[in-house]
C-alpha cells in the first residue's frame, strides 16, 4: 500500500492537500499495459518478496488511472490488477506516472485532541512504517460500478484496531493529500476515549491476533512526536488538521 522502497525522497514529491466533500468513485476496467508487458519480471520480483516474506499474498487490488476535483468532488477512476504488479511498480519508482496509489486512512482522533497511529507489523509489505489504519481497495469495496473508500476505512480501522463504527464520530467530508504517485483520501474518526485509552484498547485487540497487522502504536499531539518512518502525506496531513483547528471559528 502507501510507501514503497524506491519512491523519491520526501523533498523531491510536492504534497498538496484539498479539502472535498466527497468522493465519486468508479471501477472503469482497462488493460494495465505495465503490467502486461512486464508480466514475467513482475512475476520474478514478487518471488523474490516471497522467499523473504512468505506471509504476502497477491490478490486483486485497485489501482486509479483517471481523477478530476470539480465543486468539492473527488472523482476518479480504477482499474483491477494483482498486488504484486502494484508492489512492482512501487518499488521500480513508480514506473508508470498514468496510474495513482489512491487509498483511504482514518485519522483516528482522540478525545484529547491527539491521533493514534499504527506501527505496521513486520510480515507486512510495510514493515515499520506509521501511519493511520489503511489499506488498498480491492474488489470488495466495490458496490455496482461504484467504489467504496468509506467502507473500506471503516473495515480497516476494525480489522487492525477492533474499533467500530459504534465507537467513532466520522467526521464529514475528506482531506485528499496528492503526493505524488499516492493519493491519500484522510478522514477524521473522532473517539470518545483519549488517545492513551485507546492505545490500551488496541494494544488488548492486537495481542489477541494471531497475526495482527499491527506491532504497536504511536500517539501524536504535536510535530514533536513525528517519526522519519510517517509517511509525508501523514505529517503534512497533521500540520494542517491543526492549522484548521487554530482557525477562527473551529
Amino acid at each position: 500500500m502507501p510507501t514503497g522502497a524506491a519512491a523519491a525522497p520526501p523533498d523531491q514529491i510536492e504534497t498538496v492537500l484539498v479539502h472535498v466533500e466527497r468522493l465519486e468513485l468508479v471501477l472503469a476496467p482497462r488493460p494495465w499495459r505495465f503490467a502486461q508487458e512486464r508480466r514475467e519480471e513482475i512475476a520474478a520480483h514478487f518471488a523474490e518478496l516471497r522467499r523473504a516474506n512468505p506471509t504476502l499474498w497477491n490478490g486483486s487490488v485497485l489501482i486509479l488511472h483517471q481523477h478530476a476535483i470539480t465543486d468539492g468532488v473527488f472523482h476518479g477512476a480504477y482499474l483491477e490488477t494483482d498486488f504484486a504488479s502494484m508492489l512492482a511498480w512501487r518499488h521500480w519508482g513508480f514506473c508508470d506516472p498514468t496510474v495513482k496509489n489512491c487509498f483511504a486512512m482514518g485519522a483516528l482522533r482522540g478525545s484529547d485532541g491527539a491521533y493514534v497511529l499504527g506501527v505496521m507489523a513486520s510480515h507486512t509489505a510495510n514493515a515499520g512504517w506509521i501511519y493511520f489504519p489503511a489499506g488498498v481497495p480491492d474488489r470488495s469495496d466495490v458496490h455496482g460500478a461504484s467504489v467504496d473508500l468509506a467502507g473500506n476505512v471503516m473495515r480497516e480501522m476494525r480489522e487492525e484496531t477492533g474499533l467500530d463504527a459504534a465507537d467513532l464520530e466520522v467526521r464529514k467530508g475528506w482531506t485528499t493529500v496528492l503526493a505524488g504517485p499516492r493519493i491519500a483520501q484522510i478522514r477524521v474518526l473522532q473517539a470518545q476515549e483519549t488517545a492513551d485509552a485507546l492505545c490500551a484498547r488496541i494494544r488488548a485487540h492486537i495481542a489477541a491476533q494471531v497475526q495482527p497487522e499491527l506491532a504497536d502504536l504511536r500517539v501524536v499531539r504535536s510535530p514533536d512526536d513525528f517519526d522519519p518512518m510517517m509517511p509525508p502525506y501523514v505529517t503534512a496531513f497533521l500540520r494542517h488538521a491543526w492549522g484548521r483547528e487554530t482557525e477562527p471559528g473551529a
